[in-house]
């Protein structure tokens, strides 16, 4: 829990650090500062964390069925870079808006509002509660139920409200 959090705040500062950066070089009157902010912008939006969380319920569901070595190397080579992969874009994300929200503009922080990260609050909380998903025969054929539901519904499901 401790490197997740220290991990999200880092990224998340030095998004910030860098959008800030593009924002008073653009209020110096450099056209090229406001490229910097597109491109941090564009990194990641909401609907990313759809397919992302499609993959890791799938990896998830392997590794609650896997024999332990097995186990241990999806954990190692596909759960923990999709964790990863998905902590860096929601600190992405939120250093953007927080750098938004402190240069004025007011209605930054209503981006971080969209029930899309939902499913990167999903990936974070399924990797960090795995392994105590694996420990029993019955929590281990809950979670694969589970994941396996959390799959086909990221990837099937268009989650139109």
């Amino acid at each position: 829990m401790n490197r997740t959090a220290s991990a999200f705040l880092i990224v998340a500062g030095l998004t910030a650090l860098l959008v800030a950066l593009s924002f008073g070089l653009q209020m110096k009157g450099y056209a090229f500062a406001s490229l910097g902010i597109t491109r941090l912008d564009g990194l990641a939006n909401s609907r990313t964390f759809i397919p992302l969380a499609a993959i890791y319920a799938f990896a998830g569901a392997l590794i609650t069925i896997a024999p332990i070595r097995l186990a241990g190397l999806l954990h190692v080579s596909a759960a923990k870079p999709i964790f990863s992969t998905s902590l860096v874009l929601l600190a992405t994300i939120a250093g953007v808006q927080i750098a938004r929200f402190a240069f004025g503009y007011d209605a930054a922080l209503q981006v971080l509002i969209d029930w899309q990260f939902l499913f990167a609050a999903g990936i974070i909380a399924a990797h960090l509660s795995l392994e105590t998903l694996r420990r029993g025969a019955l929590l281990r054929t809950l979670a694969f139920i589970g994941f396996i539901v959390a799959m086909l519904a990221c990837l099937y499901w268009t989650f139109r409200f």
